[in-house]
Formats: structure tokens, sequence, C-alpha cells
């Protein structure tokens, strides 16, 4: 495993990206933005897209502007201030050479393989370690799948294949899991409103198997399938049975919401509620959590690297046991900052490790 020689804390770790789409470009942009780049150093791409449109897509974003560093391109290396990384546009993870490049992970963000038969193809390949963008079809797909902030102290260290499961699990299960802790929830009814996305068309096409999906994204709000309270319980078993999701997809580009109706073991106000939220958004949660009290628009939330911000001005009691709450989330940049966080945690445990 090439890990062991990224032990010294001067040496970053040695980081591949498959599919350099929304979050594999994301990805790349948190790393620098957090501050990470002494720790997590990209040394390759593997991506479909021609080296030009993979420069100037990393350098130009509708959504988050533009790089805040140097793009460039030499000798068929992208370079991200100045540091050089190997392009490669391999259709499978057995065409691409990742032995090549002493990786120590392999973040997977193409979306495209869900089921451990298809994700051990990457470990057979030569990858040590891969970090999925994407939950497993089932919790047996894969070794751990993890929320940063809640879960990823228990990741067990000889896992290979782990998912950091999805942006919206990462906005939900923070708050759900600090409410349970507190007070007990009985019953949680989850309805997220989400941004337009990739699998959606412009106008009405054949985009998708889901009829509702084949209309314009941005000309209706659509339902949508999801598999949220699936997801939810895979993190937090306790509340298996008791967590029933939607989602609906809004006309917008970014930043997403989540409508959360919550029914509680014992008697609670919105107050009460609003005041937990709002001290672990400043101590115990803090960087992963946060609150507003302000009357603000999902635009204000673009770029915001929480996992979730609770809107404290929409939270509201239904009768003694149950109260409303509505969550915003940037699901891109959020959840990037997320995988971020979790490949370092990661790896830095790893290495922790191999010199105890």
């Amino acid at each position: 495993m090439p890990l062991s020689r990224t032990t010294a804390t001067a040496i970053p770790f040695r980081l591949a990206v498959n599919g350099y789409g929304r979050i594999g470009r994301c990805f790349v942009r948190a790393i620098q933005e957090a501050g990470l780049a002494d720790r997590l150093c990209v040394v390759a791409i593997n991506e479909p897209a021609e080296l030009a449109s993979i420069a100037h897509l990393t350098r130009f974003d509708s959504t988050h502007g533009r790089f805040p560093g140097d793009i460039s391109i030499q000798n068929h290396h992208l370079l991200i201030n100045r540091q050089p990384v190997a392009i490669s546009h391999a259709s499978t993870p057995e065409e691409a050479d990742w032995r090549a490049h002493g990786i120590d992970l392999v973040v997977e963000c193409s979306g495209r393989y869900i089921e451990r038969r298809e994700l051990q193809r990457f470990i057979v390949a030569g990858c040590p370690r891969l970090l999925l963008s994407n939950p497993g079809a089932h919790a047996h797909d894969v070794d751990a799948t993890v929320v940063y902030g809640v879960t990823h102290a228990a990741l067990d260290l000889t896992a290979q294949l782990v998912s950091a499961a999805s942006c919206t699990t990462n906005a939900v299960v923070p708050v759900l899991a600090l409410l349970h802790r507190e007070i007990g929830l009985e019953r949680v009814l989850l309805t997220t409103l989400h941004s337009a996305m990739n699998d959606q068309p412009l106008i009405d096409g054949y985009h998708h198997h889901e009829l509702a999906r084949t209309r314009s994204a941005m000309q209706s709000i659509i339902p949508v399938t999801t598999g949220l309270a699936r997801g939810v319980e895979r993190l937090l078993p306790e509340l298996e049975g008791r967590v029933v999701a939607k989602a609906i997809r809004v006309p917008t580009h970014n930043v997403s919401a989540i409508d959360m109706a919550l029914t509680f073991s014992r008697e609670i106000s919105a107050a009460r509620v609003n005041s937990l939220l709002r001290e672990a958004a400043c101590g115990s949660h803090a960087g992963i959590l946060d609150w507003s009290g302000a009357p603000q628009a999902s635009i204000d939330f673009n770029h915001d690297p929480h996992s979730a911000i609770v809107d404290g001005t929409q939270t509201r009691a239904c009768g003694p046991r149950m109260v409303n709450l509505f969550v915003w989330f940037d699901n891109e940049w959020g959840f990037a900052n997320r995988m971020a966080e979790l490949a370092r945690h990661w790896l830095e445990a790893l290495a922790g490790r191999e010199t105890s």
C-alpha cells in the first residue's frame, strides 16, 4: 500500500479523482479553499472530457465563481496552483493506470458504480482504497457508509470501500442524531426540495425511466423518487422503521432545503428545539451544522461549507410533541467539503496506525 510513505506530516497524501463533474470539481476546489492542500494532494484525474474543457471548467464555475488560484495546462497535465495533475480518459476502472501515481486514495465521483462487484474492480485495478460520492446500492455493497461529523470516528480502518453517503443524508443525519439523542424521535417525515441536477433535461427529453424526470428541469417543480429514508436508517439504525421521505426537484441551480416534520417521544417546544440546535452549531457541531435567525433565501447559502443550516425563523410546533424544521444546504459545496474532511480523517487515521 502506498500509504506507508505518507506518514510524515510534511508529505501530503496522494489522491486521484475518478469522474470530474460537479462533485469532482467541487472536491478538488474544496481542498484548496478549506486549507487542506498541505495534507491532500490530487495527483491524477480520470475524466472522459478533453483536457481543455477540464481546465476551463476548473477555472470558471457558474455556481461557485472563478477558481481562487492558478489553473493552466502543461504536457497533458492540469496544473492547479502549479501542482501537476495527470489526466487520463479511461472509460473503465481497469483502463486507468492507478499504480503509476502512488495513490493512497481514489475518490469516485462519477456516480456510475454502486454495487460491490463494480466497485471491487477499482481495487483489483490497483486502487488501495475508494471513497464514493454516492451511497452503495445496498448497505453490504460498501464496507462502510460514513457521515463526517457524526459517524466518522467509528470508521473501521480495514475498510477499502467507503461511501460518504449523499449530500441530503449529510444534511439530515447531524440534525436527527442530535435531536434523537437529546429528546427522542418517534416519527420523521422528510421532504427534500432539491435543486435541478444533471439527470434532468433543460427541455423535455428522454433522460430518465422516471417519467417526471423527462420534463424540463427549469420549467417545473418535479416530484422524484428518493432513497433518503433508507440512507438515514443505515446511519441511524435506531430510527429504523420511523423515517419516511419524499423529494421534489425545483428549478434553481444550487442550494437545496429539507422540510422536517418530527414527532418526539416527549413534549417539547419549538423554542427548545431551536435552542438545542443553535447551541450545537456553536459547540459540538461547529463547522458541520449552522443556525440562522435571519429571514434568508436559498441564494444566501450558495458556497456555504456547512452540511446543514437550520433556519430558526421557520421552526414551528404543531401540538405538544410535533415540531416542523426547515434546513438549508448547499448540495454541492457542503458535501464536497465533508468528502475532503472524510478523506483526510481516513488517511491520517491509517497513517497514525502505521506509525504506532
